[in-house]
């Protein structure tokens, strides 16, 4: 199983985030695979992917595929549009969904073009795989894309109303030729309950490329950050503030903090008056770097960090990048119990921190502990503790996976 992949990334052009190192892993693990970036690719994952051997494409191969491209920017657009209009929580809840549900028909355009090309210009792919997949219209994607093919899906974020059910019901024998892979149990069950016949395999999306931090470049974070002197205790608050983050139990512990901390923030978007709360507390030092970032000032951000924050509200159940990163690069972890099955891996670990989702008190004795005696390094063995595997390991998994796929279907 050393064959080139198909590899679909509908969000290449976006920089940042474990989407992007996974796909770049992945097309390193298979020299020669075909990347198809719909949407375009970010300069510095087009330069990863190229010294990789990947073979990109930016534009539909076919009049099938540009006339399903084409349709799904006219439906983004009607989107957007319909999005601005019934911005005001004025109007009826049913009117302020439609554009969302637009939304979801626009990406599965987007995701059958893109399978077109694939079928037109690797049709001996060892794997079809899209890496971040839509939510709905599973069936729909691979009949208008003519294509077998995996798909990880990572969140439900936008439920299918009325008119989208019924497209997914009309295409629902296109499910045969699909295999969904979803990245937690948690997320698994959330859509077993909505796509009662959708075949499904569970399996972490980040992978492991074994380039854990070194000495050296820990000492870089800390010059980069100007701490001085360099044994001060660090913690790391990394990626976006989106609703599923529980920034205010951060915010309440951080004006709790009997001790001196360093925090460095690195994401977007991030809320500047909050950040201007934070500084101005008298045990804090604050260091921003807006995001996104490019992966070598990632690295930066979690080489100085004696620790890596994790706060999210109960009940969020979908792979954490940031915990898989600061995991696969060897930096402790402050996390929430938000998710009974991380906290449970995480249990008796002595690299890892957890404190009860939503707890300022829990969250600021946990910094208390970093500061007075940083924990350990995980281990090389850790990213296994969570379920990640090599980017060779995850290639041969995907082959497997849709080799059995494309045997179910011939017997259909």
């Amino acid at each position: 199983m050393t064959g080139p992949l198909v590899l679909i990334e509908p969000y290449a052009d976006r920089l940042g985030g474990h989407h992007q190192r996974a796909l770049v892993a992945l097309a390193q693990a298979r020299p020669g695979s075909l990347v198809i970036a719909p949407n375009g690719i970010a300069p510095d994952t087009t330069g990863a992917l190229r010294e990789a051997g990947a073979r990109l494409v930016i534009a539909p191969a076919g009049r099938p595929a540009a006339g399903l491209l084409a349709a799904s920017r006219l439906a983004a657009s009607l989107s957007s549009a319909g999005q601005r209009v019934f911005r005001s929580r004025r109007w009826p809840r049913v009117l302020r969904r439609i554009p969302h549900q637009i939304t979801l028909v626009a990406r599965c355009l987007a995701e059958a073009s893109a399978l077109r090309t694939a079928r037109r210009l690797e049709s001996d792919a060892e794997a079809v795989v899209i890496l971040t997949a839509t939510e709905a219209l599973h069936g729909a994607a691979a009949l208008l894309g003519s294509q077998p093919h995996l798909r990880f899906v990572h969140e439900l974020v936008t439920t299918e109303d009325a008119v989208v059910r019924l497209i997914g019901q009309l295409a629902q024998r296109g499910e045969k030729k699909v295999l969904a892979v979803y990245p937690t149990q948690a997320v698994s069950d959330q859509f077993a309950a909505v796509f009662l016949d959708l075949p499904a395999v569970v399996r972490a999306f980040a992978v492991d490329e074994g380039r854990r931090l070194t000495d050296a470049e820990r000492e870089g974070g800390r010059i980069a950050f100007d701490i001085i002197p360099t044994v001060e205790a660090v913690v790391c608050l990394v990626g976006g503030w989106w609703p599923y983050k529980d920034i205010a139990t951060v915010d309440a512990a951080l004006a709790c903090l009997k001790e001196p901390l360093h925090l460095v923030v690195c994401g977007s978007p991030l809320d500047e008056a909050v950040l201007e709360r934070w500084r101005a507390l008298p045990n804090l030092r604050l260091h921003t770097v807006p995001g996104p970032v490019a992966e070598p000032v990632l690295r930066l951000v979690y080489a100085a960090a004696d620790a890596a924050l994790v706060a999210r509200h109960p009940g969020v159940g979908k792979e954490s990048g940031l915990v898989m990163d600061a995991v696969r690069l060897g930096v402790p972890l402050i996390v929430s119990d938000h998710d009974p099955s991380l906290t449970a891996r995480l249990h008796g670990q002595s690299w890892a921190l957890t404190f009860p989702a939503g707890d300022p008190d829990g969250l600021t004795d946990a910094l208390h502990t970093v500061v007075r005696q940083p924990p350990e390094r995980p281990g090389a063995e850790a990213p296994r503790l969570l379920g990640m595997w090599t980017a060779a390991d995850q290639a041969d998994f995907l082959t497997r996976t849709f080799a059995s796929l494309r045997t179910k279907e011939s017997r259909c």
